[in-house]
């Protein structure tokens, strides 16, 4: 899950929980052993992580998939909305779409415009 700079993975705490397990099974009281149950059931967590974290990446790459293909539909057509840092509306033809860090984003004229901005959109 990628939500900023310090965003950790999957990935990362199964492997620090590895190191974690390793360090404690070569530590382990040798008449008081871990619980084998436990073990399982902490790695289950983990495994269903990872799998959530593959579908919303997944999901991600769809919704993106899916905004390109919506605005892609609109190059040509003339659209309504508000620019960023102005109340006051703006229409102008839908010339380009540009895709920068998974965000979509209309040339309409000068502007750049996300797609979340827009008001109205006719032919």
């Amino acid at each position: 899950m990628t939500t900023g700079a310090s965003s950790i993975s999957s990935t990362d705490i199964r492997s620090d929980y590895m190191l974690l397990l390793v360090t404690q099974l070569q530590n382990q009281n040798p008449l008081e052993p871990m619980d084998n149950n436990q073990m399982a059931t902490q790695l289950a967590q983990l495994s269903q992580l990872e799998q959530m974290e593959n579908m919303s990446t997944t999901f991600q790459k769809v919704l993106l998939s899916q905004q390109r293909q919506q605005a892609t539909d609109l190059i040509g057509k003339e659209v309504s909305f508000f620019p960023q840092d102005s109340d006051t509306a703006q229409t102008g033809r839908v010339e380009s779409v540009t895709v920068t860090d998974g965000q979509v984003t209309l040339k309409v004229g000068s502007f750049d415009v996300d797609m979340s901005r827009i008001q109205e959109i006719r032919n």
